[in-house]
Protein backbone atom coordinates (compact mmCIF):
# COMPACT_ATOMS: atom_id res chain seq x y z
CA UNK A 1 0.00 0.00 0.00
CA UNK A 2 1.07 3.61 -0.82
CA UNK A 3 2.10 5.66 1.53
CA UNK A 4 0.17 8.61 2.66
CA UNK A 5 2.97 10.74 1.78
CA UNK A 6 2.66 9.41 -1.81
CA UNK A 7 -0.56 9.58 -2.40
CA UNK A 8 -1.30 13.23 -1.35
CA UNK A 9 1.78 14.12 -3.34
CA UNK A 10 -0.06 11.67 -6.07
CA UNK A 11 -3.57 13.76 -5.80
CA UNK A 12 -1.74 17.20 -6.40
CA UNK A 13 0.22 15.84 -9.58
CA UNK A 14 -3.07 14.45 -10.80
CA UNK A 15 -4.87 17.53 -10.01
CA UNK A 16 -2.38 20.06 -11.50
CA UNK A 17 -2.45 17.81 -14.62
CA UNK A 18 -5.51 16.47 -14.97
CA UNK A 19 -5.26 12.96 -15.17
CA UNK A 20 -7.94 10.97 -14.67
CA UNK A 21 -7.79 9.09 -11.08
CA UNK A 22 -10.36 6.98 -10.43
CA UNK A 23 -9.83 6.18 -6.38
CA UNK A 24 -7.29 7.30 -4.39
CA UNK A 25 -5.85 4.84 -1.70
CA UNK A 26 -4.25 5.09 1.59
CA UNK A 27 -2.82 3.89 4.83
CA UNK A 28 -4.52 5.61 8.20
CA UNK A 29 -3.60 9.38 8.79
CA UNK A 30 -5.01 9.57 12.81
CA UNK A 31 -4.28 11.14 16.39
CA UNK A 32 -0.64 11.67 16.61
CA UNK A 33 0.07 11.69 12.81
CA UNK A 34 2.48 14.59 11.90
CA UNK A 35 3.66 16.20 8.67
CA UNK A 36 2.74 17.53 4.98
CA UNK A 37 -0.35 14.43 4.34
CA UNK A 38 -1.75 15.96 7.36
CA UNK A 39 -1.26 19.91 6.33
CA UNK A 40 -3.09 18.92 3.27
CA UNK A 41 -6.09 17.49 4.96
CA UNK A 42 -6.45 20.13 7.07
CA UNK A 43 -6.06 23.07 4.49
CA UNK A 44 -9.25 21.26 2.43
CA UNK A 45 -10.65 20.88 5.71
CA UNK A 46 -10.10 24.34 6.44
CA UNK A 47 -11.63 25.46 3.27
CA UNK A 48 -14.69 23.79 3.52
CA UNK A 49 -15.59 25.34 7.44
CA UNK A 50 -14.51 22.45 9.25
CA UNK A 51 -10.80 23.55 10.74
CA UNK A 52 -10.60 26.64 11.96
CA UNK A 53 -6.94 27.36 12.65
CA UNK A 54 -3.98 27.34 10.50
CA UNK A 55 -2.80 24.38 9.47
CA UNK A 56 0.02 22.88 11.37
CA UNK A 57 0.71 19.29 10.48
CA UNK A 58 -0.43 17.92 13.78
CA UNK A 59 -3.18 15.53 13.72
CA UNK A 60 -4.82 16.25 17.17
CA UNK A 61 -8.38 16.70 18.80
CA UNK A 62 -9.19 19.74 16.82
CA UNK A 63 -8.35 17.83 13.38
CA UNK A 64 -10.57 14.76 14.40
CA UNK A 65 -13.62 16.09 15.44
CA UNK A 66 -13.13 18.33 12.01
CA UNK A 67 -13.11 15.08 10.26
CA UNK A 68 -16.00 13.74 12.10
CA UNK A 69 -17.96 16.68 10.63
CA UNK A 70 -16.66 15.87 7.24
CA UNK A 71 -17.49 12.81 6.90
CA UNK A 72 -20.59 13.51 8.75
CA UNK A 73 -21.55 15.77 6.20
CA UNK A 74 -20.45 13.30 3.11
CA UNK A 75 -21.98 9.88 4.51
CA UNK A 76 -18.91 8.61 5.75
CA UNK A 77 -18.97 6.48 8.58
CA UNK A 78 -17.86 9.30 11.60
CA UNK A 79 -14.35 7.87 13.07
CA UNK A 80 -12.05 10.73 12.74
CA UNK A 81 -9.62 8.66 10.97
CA UNK A 82 -8.98 9.73 7.89
CA UNK A 83 -8.91 6.70 5.63
CA UNK A 84 -9.14 5.67 1.98
CA UNK A 85 -12.49 6.60 2.03
CA UNK A 86 -12.17 10.00 3.43
CA UNK A 87 -9.01 10.38 1.20
CA UNK A 88 -11.14 10.01 -2.24
CA UNK A 89 -13.86 12.08 -0.79
CA UNK A 90 -11.16 15.41 0.16
CA UNK A 91 -10.10 14.15 -3.10
CA UNK A 92 -13.54 14.29 -5.37
CA UNK A 93 -13.91 17.96 -3.13
CA UNK A 94 -11.00 19.20 -4.63
CA UNK A 95 -11.60 17.95 -7.94
CA UNK A 96 -15.04 19.99 -7.83
CA UNK A 97 -13.70 23.20 -6.59
CA UNK A 98 -10.93 23.14 -9.44
CA UNK A 99 -14.56 22.64 -11.65
CA UNK A 100 -16.33 25.63 -9.67
CA UNK A 101 -13.32 27.71 -9.48
CA UNK A 102 -12.40 27.26 -13.21
CA UNK A 103 -16.34 27.30 -14.70
CA UNK A 104 -18.00 30.17 -12.40
CA UNK A 105 -14.96 32.61 -11.26
CA UNK A 106 -16.96 35.96 -10.92
CA UNK A 107 -20.18 34.36 -11.24
CA UNK A 108 -22.49 34.32 -7.48
CA UNK A 109 -22.04 32.12 -5.22
CA UNK A 110 -25.41 30.57 -6.19
CA UNK A 111 -24.41 30.60 -9.69
CA UNK A 112 -21.14 28.46 -8.12
CA UNK A 113 -23.01 26.20 -6.24
CA UNK A 114 -25.06 25.09 -9.56
CA UNK A 115 -22.04 23.95 -11.43
CA UNK A 116 -20.64 22.05 -8.66
CA UNK A 117 -25.25 20.50 -8.45
CA UNK A 118 -24.70 19.36 -12.64
CA UNK A 119 -21.65 17.74 -11.62
CA UNK A 120 -23.49 16.09 -9.45
CA UNK A 121 -26.11 15.28 -11.15
CA UNK A 122 -24.52 13.90 -14.00
CA UNK A 123 -22.69 11.20 -12.11
CA UNK A 124 -26.37 9.76 -10.73
CA UNK A 125 -27.56 10.53 -14.41
CA UNK A 126 -27.29 7.21 -16.90
CA UNK A 127 -26.34 9.58 -19.69
CA UNK A 128 -22.92 10.06 -17.97
CA UNK A 129 -20.48 8.17 -15.82
CA UNK A 130 -21.36 6.98 -12.88
CA UNK A 131 -18.05 8.85 -10.76
CA UNK A 132 -17.13 12.37 -10.20
CA UNK A 133 -13.70 11.79 -11.95
CA UNK A 134 -14.97 10.42 -14.79
CA UNK A 135 -17.42 12.98 -15.52
CA UNK A 136 -15.36 16.24 -14.60
CA UNK A 137 -12.68 14.90 -17.59
CA UNK A 138 -15.44 13.09 -19.48
CA UNK A 139 -14.14 14.51 -23.53
CA UNK A 140 -14.61 18.22 -24.02
CA UNK A 141 -17.17 18.18 -20.87
CA UNK A 142 -15.68 20.97 -18.77
CA UNK A 143 -13.87 24.02 -20.70
CA UNK A 144 -12.03 24.88 -17.77
CA UNK A 145 -10.44 21.58 -18.25
CA UNK A 146 -9.88 22.13 -22.16
CA UNK A 147 -8.38 25.53 -21.38
CA UNK A 148 -6.34 24.91 -18.52
CA UNK A 149 -8.60 26.93 -15.70
CA UNK A 150 -8.92 24.09 -14.01
CA UNK A 151 -5.08 24.20 -12.68
CA UNK A 152 -6.03 27.14 -11.16
CA UNK A 153 -6.16 27.47 -7.28
CA UNK A 154 -9.75 27.16 -6.26
CA UNK A 155 -10.58 29.73 -3.49
CA UNK A 156 -12.60 28.96 -0.12
CA UNK A 157 -15.98 29.91 -1.91
CA UNK A 158 -15.51 27.50 -4.69
CA UNK A 159 -14.84 24.76 -1.78
CA UNK A 160 -18.14 25.60 -0.09
CA UNK A 161 -20.33 25.59 -2.98
CA UNK A 162 -19.05 22.06 -3.61
CA UNK A 163 -20.17 21.36 0.53
CA UNK A 164 -23.36 22.95 -0.42
CA UNK A 165 -23.83 20.97 -3.08
CA UNK A 166 -23.28 17.71 -1.69
CA UNK A 167 -25.34 18.86 1.14
CA UNK A 168 -28.65 19.06 -1.18
CA UNK A 169 -28.65 22.38 -2.91
CA UNK A 170 -29.32 22.29 -6.01
CA UNK A 171 -30.09 25.55 -7.66
CA UNK A 172 -30.66 24.20 -11.18
CA UNK A 173 -33.54 22.33 -10.06
CA UNK A 174 -31.94 18.29 -11.44
CA UNK A 175 -29.74 20.04 -14.41
CA UNK A 176 -26.95 17.69 -16.73
CA UNK A 177 -25.92 21.15 -18.90
CA UNK A 178 -25.23 25.10 -18.24
CA UNK A 179 -24.16 27.01 -20.97
CA UNK A 180 -23.47 30.97 -21.33
CA UNK A 181 -25.72 31.87 -24.59
CA UNK A 182 -23.28 34.57 -25.81
CA UNK A 183 -20.66 32.43 -26.01
CA UNK A 184 -22.58 28.97 -27.44
CA UNK A 185 -20.65 27.46 -30.35
CA UNK A 186 -22.51 24.09 -30.29
CA UNK A 187 -26.26 25.84 -31.03
CA UNK A 188 -27.67 21.68 -30.26
CA UNK A 189 -27.38 22.77 -26.25
CA UNK A 190 -30.53 25.40 -27.26
CA UNK A 191 -32.77 22.12 -27.34
CA UNK A 192 -32.43 21.23 -24.25
CA UNK A 193 -35.07 22.67 -21.61
CA UNK A 194 -33.88 25.23 -19.42
CA UNK A 195 -34.85 25.39 -15.71
CA UNK A 196 -32.84 28.41 -14.22
CA UNK A 197 -30.87 31.03 -15.01
CA UNK A 198 -28.17 32.51 -12.80
CA UNK A 199 -25.53 35.00 -13.57
CA UNK A 200 -24.35 34.39 -17.25
CA UNK A 201 -25.52 30.63 -17.09
CA UNK A 202 -28.57 28.96 -18.35
CA UNK A 203 -28.87 25.84 -16.65
CA UNK A 204 -31.54 22.92 -18.47
CA UNK A 205 -32.00 19.15 -18.38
Amino acid sequence: MKSVKRVMAAVAFVLCLGIVETEVKASQLSKGSVGQEVEYVQSVLKKLGYFHLDPTGYYGPITTEAVKQFQKDFNIEMVGVVGPETTNMLYNVTMMAHIVNGEARGESYKGQVAVAAVILNRVESNEFPNTISNVVFQKNAFTAVNDGQYKLEPDTSAYQAVKDAFLGWDPTYGSLYYYNPDLVTDHWIFTRQVTNEIGNHHFAY
